[in-house]
């Protein structure tokens, strides 16, 4: 699960992590009455920025630095009334709803600090670079000596010296070690406390002077959803406007569902054999449009709400069932197939692939009702399945 910065910045202040003092705002109005309280204030720099869950909204001009209450409001009402559209968002971009009015700071120094799991030793690590400010991924093609690491011990957890070590070699100097270490040492235990599979301060800065203050101006959260029941105040920061609609709904019924760009809808059971599927669709020239994953236990109304998904996506031009039974029985699939049939029907070629549990009573149901589903092929295998619904696709299109 994915946080907005404003929901990141209070976790952080929670955990006694320096960061600038900021308003989440929904409308023009409140933003311009937020900056009018910051300025009163005392502030004489203020950033607006779009809260949605994308990167790149820098260049793509939704951070705005303004130094007027007319300057806030006009960055305002441009973030409200357009798309923002990034490398992160394709084309038609994403509608924003919620602002950050947020305290400016001058900036001496920028650093990068985050903590994610490190795959190949199965802990997680402390990844820190002195190149802040800028994408991660651009570094570590450009510079990878730039990016210093420490191995957090599951038990032990980060140790001071791992963090005044990690500072010392960021080139901090002077108290702001001491700070800096402090904030590695607090987003460890943060990390931890939460159980996030991500943390990551871009850019973490040092404020101009001999006494810079460092503190976090930017963070990204993302968090493990399985462990989300321990967090109640945690899942309370879900946007659901932030979601794919079908990938809300599918989750409403256990499904795993994922949208991808291409035009072939693709029904599995099992994250492995999704992948298999999707790789064969490709093999023989298709293009898969997403896939549905109903896992091992879904019920037939489960089901039938997956070939609802799947149809109501408009790319979609053919379906792809491919279902190896154990848990999930094939002959579920097949009443589901004839229950969609009959509740949203099925105007777009469908291939059909059941092997395993009951699956010569699967194959019974579905003869039974080919008169009622002329768009239906039955497959042998899942090469022959994957090279029927690629030519039934392009004889279509």
């Amino acid at each position: 699960m994915k946080i907005h910065e404003y929901q990141a910045r209070q976790l952080l202040a929670e955990a006694g992590i320096p960061v600038p003092g900021g308003t989440m705002v929904t409308s023009i109005s409140d933003a311009t009455n937020a900056a009018k309280t910051l300025l009163d204030g005392g502030a004489t720099l203020l950033v607006v920025k779009a809260q949605v869950h994308a990167g790149g909204r820098g260049k793509a001009g939704f951070v705005k630095l303004c130094r007027s209450l007319e300057e806030v409001t006009e960055a305002a009402t441009f973030m409200f009334n357009n798309p923002m559209v990034s490398v992160q968002t394709g084309p038609e971009g994403l509608d924003v709803t919620k602002v950050l009015i947020a305290d400016g700071v001058d900036i001496e120094s920028e650093f990068y600090l985050a903590i994610t799991m490190d795959r190949a030793n199965g802990t997680n690590a402390l990844i820190a670079s002195s190149e802040g400010g800028v994408e991660i991924e651009t570094v570590a093609h450009e510079n990878p000596d730039a990016i210093l690491t420490q191995r957090i011990d599951p038990l032990a957890g980060l140790q001071e010296y791992q963090a005044r070590q990690l500072a010392f070699d960021l080139g901090f100097t002077g108290s702001q070690v001491r700070q800096a270490s402090s904030i590695m040492m607090k987003l460890a235990k943060l990390v931890d406390e939460t159980d996030a599979s991500l943390a990551e301060i871009n850019p973490l800065i040092i404020t101009p002077g001999s006494d810079g203050q460092v503190m976090a101006i930017d963070a990204k959260f993302d968090f493990d959803d399985n462990a989300l029941f321990r967090h109640p105040n945690i899942k309370e920061m879900f946007d659901p406007t932030e979601e794919n609609d079908s990938e809300l709904k599918a989750s409403e019924f256990g499904l795993n569902f994922i949208a991808l760009d291409g035009n072939i809808g693709c029904l599995v059971n099992g994250a492995g054999l999704a992948m298999a599927t999707m790789d064969i669709i490709k093999l023989h020239g298709g293009s898969p449009a997403n896939f549905l994953d109903v896992g091992g236990a879904a019920t037939l109304e489960a089901v039938t709400e997956a070939f609802r998904i799947i149809l109501a996506d408009s790319k979609v031009e053919g379906v792809l069932v491919n279902i190896f039974g154990g848990i999930m029985k094939c002959d579920v699939i097949a009443e589901a197939i004839v229950s969609a049939a009959k509740e949203v029907g099925f105007t777009v070629p469908l291939v059909v692939r059941l092997e395993g549990t009951n699956v010569e009573a699967a194959r019974k149901i579905l003869k039974a009702a080919e008169m009622d589903i002329p768009t239906m092929q039955t497959a042998t295998d899942l090469e022959d399945a994957a090279a029927r619904v690629a030519s039934a696709v392009s004889a279509v299109c």
